[in-house]
């Protein structure tokens, strides 16, 4: 396991401040000792739903591995003292693990999007890991029978479950049915199958290395993300100011700063 000096508590939410191979690492040395582990990734949007919604604050707080994804959490973070070396992007992430799975041999289970996509993104991942062994996937519309998907998950027999679903209904999912699934790793991976399906594409790396992926992803849908991005990051902005001049004196948890 990975020292605790790289667990920090940021706006609140513990954190863990962990590289990409890090995250990695410790994500199979959990499965190797069969612990089961919720994992999440922050950007400031879900920082400031939390603040609104109280049941994706307790499924996010209740998950063992907080990965910071958004870059405004990396410099906000860094504005308040904190050394945060690299943001780990849930994309990455995701295949980050499908290249290690394939190589320890642990299947996995695809859950979200619309039925063509999972099912492209399925067909294009096994051509990219030809060895890598995909369970199952299913849909992300089957909110009238949560339990038949569920079962289909356990009875599959995947160790590692990636959740395509919009937040907060993927991380109230994993937090609701978690003992249930039958796997040992669940995460919420947002639109990363629209990409793997080749429904849409990433920001070009220079605008992910600058922090600037949610100006992409707002130019491609206005209409769908733009309360999400202008709206959430004004008020993170605003938040990280008041942290910065009144947290110290406003909360006697000394780990926030």
């Amino acid at each position: 396991m990975i020292e605790s000096d790289k667990i920090i508590r940021f706006m609140g939410l513990r954190m863990h401040t962990w590289t990409m191979s890090e995250t990695v690492d410790e994500i199979f040395s959990r499965l190797k000792y069969g612990l089961f582990t919720q994992h999440v990734v922050v950007n400031a949007a879900k920082l400031i739903n939390m603040d609104r919604d109280k049941s994706l604050r307790e499924s996010v707080e209740g998950s063992d591995i907080i990965n910071i994804d958004g870059m405004s959490i990396v410099w906000g973070a860094r504005f308040l003292g904190h050394d945060v070396k690299e943001r780990v992007a849930g994309f990455d992430l995701f295949y980050a693990l499908l290249d290690r799975a394939r190589e320890e041999g642990e299947p996995v289970f695809l859950l979200g999007a619309k039925p063509e996509v999972v099912e492209k993104a399925a067909a294009n991942l096994r051509i990219k890991y030809p060895e890598l062994n995909i369970a199952g996937f299913h849909h992300g519309y089957f909110w009238d029978d949560e339990e038949s998907v569920v079962k289909e998950i356990a009875k599959s027999g995947a160790k590692l479950l990636f959740v395509a679903i919009t937040s907060p209904k993927k991380e109230n999912f994993i937090h609701r049915w978690q003992q249930e699934l039958g796997v040992n790793f669940v995460m919420g991976v947002g639109g990363t199958f629209d990409i793997a399906a080749g429904i849409s594409k990433r920001a070009p790396e220079f605008m992910q290395k600058h922090g600037l992926e949610w100006f992409y992803r707002l130019v491609q849908e206005p209409r769908r993300m733009w309360k999400r991005y202008l709206v959430t990051n004004a008020l993170f902005a605003v938040k990280l100011l008041k942290f910065k001049i009144f947290g110290r004196f406003a909360s006697r948890d000394k780990d926030i700063f």
